[in-house]
């Protein structure tokens, strides 16, 4: 992770999931938002690489977030049975995700 709480993941999608995947985040439930801005998550954005149905995640983290409690979350683990149908999980059914190094970045 970089000084500034910026972090980068990788997930992927299931075959012909994409337009589910868009619609579902165009509705994501605000108490979803709600609680990720409350644990200190901020500019997230997921971007797709179509030829390989990968999802590539950056967001912002801050010094005192609390993501790694996301998962003991009940709209956390809502949301993830919801996503779980078009996307790769673990066995917990959290999305697979895995981490980017930062290779380069420009201020």
């Amino acid at each position: 992770m970089s000084g500034d709480g910026k972090i980068a993941f990788r997930m992927q999608l299931n075959p012909g999931q994409a337009a589910a995947y868009k619609a579902r985040h165009d509705a994501i439930w605000p108490e979803l938002t709600a609680l990720l801005r409350a644990s200190g998550i901020g500019d997230y954005s997921i971007f797709l690489h179509e030829p390989t149905q990968s999802l590539f995640a950056v967001m912002r983290r801050a010094p005192d977030h609390r993501a790694d409690h996301l998962p003991e979350e009940a709209v956390m683990r809502r949301w993830w049975r919801h996503m779980a149908d078009i996307m790769a999980t673990d066995a917990t059914g959290a999305p697979l995700a895995e981490p980017l190094p930062l290779m380069f970045h420009m201020d």
